[in-house]
């Protein structure tokens, strides 16, 4: 099977917002989930800057349902700066699935997570676990995104400018609790990060 790169421009994005990707995936049953910036955005209930992209997260084994409810758009794996076709192979290589309407702009990021079970493992460091309780949460209007402090340690490793933003219009709404999570996890995958300065 040939499995070389596609010709595809990944700057080209026109991406749906948290709200018109849960009209796509009404009725799908996967636990899927808001991740990045516009996580922070639902988090806080406004929307705080515009966003690149937008990413969910799901459970590798759910996947497929994703994949079926997005059977009428164009999906490939995207990894290393390159988009793949998407087959077992490329899938197996790579994490993230991208979704746009055939020749049109990308619209959606779907990041496979990693799992085992009820446990929510950190892709980076699998020290990093939690309950399902502790991952994910709801806005208002009922989309489900993952909690805070969790985006904020994927925000740490790259500090972008976009990143240390983010942090730094989050912070102030973070309770001492989500404060103490954020702090200890930096300290085991960070331990000289700036930001564990600023929580205390």
């Amino acid at each position: 099977m040939d499995l070389s790169p596609l010709e595809a421009d990944l700057e080209n994005w026109d991406p749906w917002s948290p709200t018109e990707a849960t009209e796509r995936l009404r009725g799908v049953d996967a636990h899927w989930y808001v991740l990045g910036g516009c996580a922070l955005d639902l988090f806080l209930e406004r929307e705080t800057r515009l966003h690149d992209d937008l990413e969910i997260g799901v459970r590798p084994e759910e996947f497929p349902e994703i994949r079926s409810a997005l059977a009428d758009f164009e999906l490939v794996v995207v990894g290393d700066g390159q988009a793949w076709p998407l087959t077992d192979e490329t899938l197996a290589a790579h994490f993230q699935t991208w979704v746009r309407e055939p020749g049109g702009p990308w619209r959606l990021d779907v990041i496979r997570e990693r799992w085992d079970g009820d446990e929510w493992i950190y892709r980076r460091d699998a020290r990093i676990r939690l309950p399902t309780a502790s991952v994910v949460a709801r806005s208002p209007e009922g989309v489900p995104f993952l909690r805070p402090e969790l985006v904020l340690l994927f925000k740490a490793k790259a500090t972008r400018p976009k990143d240390v933003a983010d942090f730094e219009t989050v912070l102030p709404h973070l309770d001492a609790g989500r404060r103490s999570w954020l702090r200890d996890a930096l300290a085991t995958t960070h331990p000289h990060h700036a930001w564990l300065d600023e929580l205390g």
